[in-house]
């Protein structure tokens, strides 16, 4: 099934301050994540950001950060963000259906909130490029086992020609500049 923004949230998982620098490729999956954010609210998809244990491990990195609005961005400890009762609802709450998921690590907190996600009947689509792991193989193991289970592995211009589904618009022009097409 193709991706459309309106039936669309997106969830980033704990790109945090202080596991950044141990993530395998950090740079290219914090500019990816940005990017598909920038997307999204472009687009009016709702994002929301979540962090494990801000004391400990710092809040969300500063260019993720300024896209996710302070209300959307909730904390949790346990690694799936669906155990917590408060993002639950809250993700249940904006009716979509078509969950994006980003951030780290692909093979704790990202594919223990895509297990939950397939469970609870979404629709998961896991953008390759912006989820990471502190080694390749993890993200690599996470990534086989998310799409085992039923989710979708996207790249984040797949997310966007599909949320855009035509060419010939403003909002068409302004995402794609930039773009070799």
């Amino acid at each position: 099934m193709l991706l459309q923004s309106e039936k669309s949230l997106v969830l980033l998982i704990d790109m945090q301050q202080k596991l950044a620098p141990a993530i395998d490729q950090t740079k290219t999956v914090e500019q990816a994540a940005a990017w598909v954010l920038q997307v999204a609210l472009q687009l009016d998809v709702p994002v929301w950001g979540t962090e494990q244990y801000p004391k400990g491990l710092g809040s969300t990195l500063a260019s993720i950060a300024e896209l996710i609005p302070e209300p959307q961005m909730l904390h949790k400890m346990h690694f799936s963000a669906l155990k917590e009762p408060h993002i639950a609802k809250a993700i249940a709450a904006t009716e979509r259906k078509q969950i994006v998921v980003m951030g780290t690590e692909a093979h704790v907190c990202v594919l223990q909130t895509v297990l939950d996600l397939l469970a609870d009947n979404y629709q998961v689509y896991v953008v390759t490029e912006a989820v990471g792991s502190r080694t390749a193989e993890n993200k690599q193991l996470a990534l086989n086992r998310m799409q085992q289970q039923g989710a979708q592995i996207i790249s984040k211009e797949m997310v966007a020609f599909e949320w855009l589904k035509c060419s010939g618009t403003d909002s068409f022009r302004h995402i794609s500049k930039g773009w070799i097409v």
